[in-house]
C-alpha cells in the first residue's frame, strides 16, 4: 500500500487558495456537517458503485466522478438509491445547486454542472466527460430496471480472447494521471487508424494493471479486399477535379453521389499484419514504454 502526502495552505476563505487542493479541508468540513451514519454508508456505496463500473475518478484518462462530487450528489438527493433514480433521467447540461449561492458562469458547456457549495463560482464536476456522463446515465437506468441487482456491484472481468485485436502495453513511468492520459491517447490513435484503414472498430477499450495494460478491439473486418475506393472532390469543383485526376493518373476513376472516386490498391489487407505495423508507428510508440500485438 502506498500513500501520497499533499501539502495544502491553511486558509479561512476560498479566495486565499493557490490551487484546488488548498480548499479540500473546507470541502471535507462541508460534507461532514451534513451527513449522518446512514448517508455515510450511502456515500461509500455510491463510490463503490461508481468505481466497480469504471465511472469513478476525475483523472483526465478516466473522466469520471470525483469522490467529492459523489459525496455532494448523495447529500443532494438524500441517499444512494434516490441519487441513482434521478441520475437515470439526467439530460446533458443538468445543473445541481447545493448551496445558497450560484455564481457559476462559464461559456464552455458541460454534461453536468454541480455548483460547488464551498466555491459557488466553480463546477465541481467539470472533469466529467460526455462519454462517462452518458455511460453513467445508461448504467443507472439499467440498474433501476434490474431492481437494484447485486450484479452491478461485481467486478466485470474483460475476456481478451473474444477480441480480434489485443495489444499488451508497458506504460511509461511518472504521474499516474499523465501516464494514463498518454495511454488513452495511444488507445484512441490505434482505434482511429484501424477505422481509417477500413477494418472498422465495433468495440474497444483498455484495462490497466499497474505495470502492464491491454488495449482490445473487436472489428467489423479481419480481412479486406485488395482494392479500395478513395473519394475525391465534388464534381462542381472543376480545378480540384482536374488536380485529383492528375494525382491519380493511370488509375480507374468513377463517380459516387456527384463525387469523383478512384480505385486504389490497399497497402494492408490483413488485420494482424496491420497491427504489427501500428506498434512501430512513432505517434503510438512515444506515448508508451512498450507495445506489442498478442
Amino acid at each position: 500500500m502506498s500513500f501520497e502526502l499533499v501539502p495544502v495552505l491553511k486558509i479561512e476563505r476560498t479566495t486565499e487558495a493557490k490551487n484546488i487542493t488548498d480548499v479540500s479541508p473546507m470541502h471535507v468540513n462541508w460534507v461532514k456537517d451534513r451527513v449522518d451514519d446512514k448517508l455515510q454508508d450511502d456515500i461509500r456505496l455510491a463510490k463503490y458503485f461508481l468505481k466497480i463500473n469504471k465511472c469513478y475518478g476525475a483523472e483526465t484518462y478516466i473522466g469520471g466522478f470525483s469522490g467529492y462530487v459523489a459525496e455532494l450528489l448523495v447529500i443532494y438527493y438524500k441517499g444512494f438509491k434516490k441519487f441513482i433514480n434521478n441520475a437515470r433521467k439526467w439530460k446533458y447540461g443538468k445543473k445541481i445547486l447545493l448551496g445558497k449561492h450560484d455564481w457559476y458562469k462559464h461559456e464552455q458547456e458541460f454534461p453536468l454542472i454541480v455548483v460547488d457549495p464551498v466555491q459557488p463560482n466553480r463546477n465541481a464536476s467539470a472533469a466529467l466527460s460526455k462519454e462517462k456522463f452518458n455511460e453513467f446515465v445508461s448504467l443507472s437506468d439499467k440498474f433501476v430496471k434490474s431492481k437494484y441487482s447485486n450484479k452491478f456491484f461485481k467486478e466485470k472481468k474483460v475476456n481478451l480472447k473474444k477480441y480480434d485485436l489485443v495489444f499488451k502495453v508497458t506504460p511509461l513511468e511518472g504521474s499516474k494521471d499523465v501516464v494514463g492520459t498518454k495511454m488513452l491517447k495511444c488507445q484512441e490513435t490505434i482505434s482511429r487508424r484501424i477505422n481509417e484503414e477500413g477494418f472498422g472498430v465495433l468495440e474497444s477499450g483498455w484495462i490497466w494493471y499497474g505495470k502492464e495494460a491491454y488495449f482490445y478491439y473487436k472489428t467489423k473486418n479481419k480481412e479486406l479486399s485488395k482494392e479500395k475506393i478513395h473519394f475525391g472532390p465534388p464534381l462542381r469543383f472543376k480545378n480540384d477535379v482536374e488536380a485529383f485526376k492528375l494525382k491519380w493518373k493511370g488509375f480507374e476513376f468513377g463517380i459516387d453521389n456527384d463525387r469523383l472516386t478512384v480505385i486504389l490498391p490497399r497497402k494492408y489487407t490483413e488485420l494482424k499484419e496491420f497491427a504489427n505495423i501500428l506498434v512501430k508507428d512513432k505517434e503510438i510508440k512515444r506515448r508508451v514504454k512498450g507495445i506489442k500485438s498478442i
